[in-house]
């Protein structure tokens, strides 16, 4: 991975391609399947020359994935496999094998990201994962954590959080959830744990890192959060590089963005194919002429606007729920304000909205442009000063008691 990144775009390219198709063959041999859902699309992959035939396929889902599990999964003889699953957050949960090959791609392209920073996976780091858990299973987790020369918080409570704040000040690098590492920065300001950290590394994962997230952890940390996007099914598709930029990784995964969502394909994948999957974000992508400054040619995310799915109603429209993130964004953008939110809707045409921020004088700005984007088409509830994250995992911004 390290050889290949400073492969030119042409490079990368042409062994996207070859490995795509020897995938490709190897999944109709061995995928029960993906055999038969390849005969019937009439594609055949030893015909396999160009990345845009993959787009004689149609997308495959989560739904797909849990339904035909069994029967997706191959049937080869892998010296080592690892079960693996989802976290289950968007209500599906799903569990499959995972080859070794992919495994360890995965980490071989995180720890890439990695160097670009000088930090080396065996550097000493700190966690941030956001669950409380028993203490038997803490005691489990501690001995792993230590083989990994790593140390994290098992509850959020002044002590542990300063006991964490002290052993930050050997470690090269933070990471976990970006909402819970805010959370702690604004912590560690609050209760004078500041210190000269010699951090070369702040990455969240699993979420989306926002704006209004960096100033409080620069102040904590003296660095900002950077994005690793990816997922336990699509493997690692994407690292931000230090000049901003979420570089995918083109040696291991095939993007495709298809009407504002994307499309994956795991080359690495042979265990459980994962072919122009629609893991169900919203993403912008780089135009594909654009040349980052720091000098790698692989294609660049330019964002991840949010999961697809839940849907805010209206008395009259329905809305995805991804709107919420270009709306906020749109508000930092258009008036400098920066604002962490939560939605609940029980109600049809009903939004009760947290703040996190105290209003400020922001109440009469943020209600006309709540106007400007959906009319009287809902009513809100706003409250400004509010906690909205329970620290006990990842941060939803949209919930809903509503059926879709």
């Amino acid at each position: 991975m390290k050889k290949s990144d400073g492969w030119s775009e042409k490079e990368l390219l042409d062994y996207q391609t070859k490995r795509c198709k020897e995938f490709l063959e190897f999944v109709y041999k061995y995928s029960p399947y993906f055999k038969g859902f390849f005969d019937r699309n009439g594609f055949k992959p030893s015909e396999f020359k160009h990345l845009e035939q993959l787009k004689q396929l149609p997308p495959f889902t989560k739904e797909n994935l849990i339904k035909y599990n069994d029967e997706i999964q191959t049937n080869y003889q892998f010296k080592k496999l690892f079960i693996s699953s989802t976290s289950g957050t968007s209500g599906q949960l799903l569990k499959f094998w995972k080859n070794e090959e992919w495994d360890s791609g995965t980490r071989a392209a995180i720890f890439r990201g990695y160097s670009w920073y000088g930090v080396n996976p065996w550097d000493r780091n700190g966690y941030l994962w956001g669950y409380n858990i028993s203490q038997k299973e803490a005691r489990k987790i501690k001995i792993l954590d230590k083989l990994q020369n790593r140390f994290r918080l098992f509850s959020y409570t002044q002590s542990e959080i300063e006991k964490f704040a002290r052993n930050l000040k050997g470690a090269k690098y933070l990471h976990g959830y970006s909402s819970v590492i805010y959370e702690v920065a604004k912590l560690v300001n609050k209760s004078g744990l500041k210190d000269d950290y010699d951090l070369k590394m702040i990455k969240g994962t699993s979420e989306k890192v926002y704006d209004s997230y960096q100033e409080e952890v620069k102040k904590a940390f003296g660095l900002k959060i950077i994005e690793e996007y990816g997922s336990a099914e699509s493997g690692a598709i994407a690292f931000e590089c230090p000049e901003g930029n979420m570089h995918i990784a083109m040696e291991n995964v095939i993007v495709e963005e298809e009407d504002g969502q994307i499309l994956v394909t795991n080359l690495l994948s042979k265990s459980f194919p994962i072919i122009r999957y629609r893991l169900g974000d919203s993403i912008k992508m780089a135009d594909p002429n654009y040349k980052c400054p720091c000098g790698r040619a692989h294609a660049v995310i330019l964002d991840v606007q949010g999961r697809l799915g839940e849907k805010i109603i209206g008395k009259v429209h329905e809305y995805p729920s991804v709107l919420l993130n270009i709306f906020f964004k749109g508000i930092t953008t258009k008036h400098g304000i920066l604002l962490n939110y939560q939605l609940r809707q029980n109600f049809k045409g009903l939004v009760d909205m947290d703040i996190e921020q105290e209003e400020l004088g922001n109440g009469p700005i943020l209600e006309k442009e709540l106007r400007n984007y959906f009319k009287d088409d809902i009513e809100f509830t706003i409250r400004y000063g509010q906690n909205i994250h329970k620290m006990d995992g990842k941060l939803k911004n949209f919930i809903t008691t509503l059926k879709n």
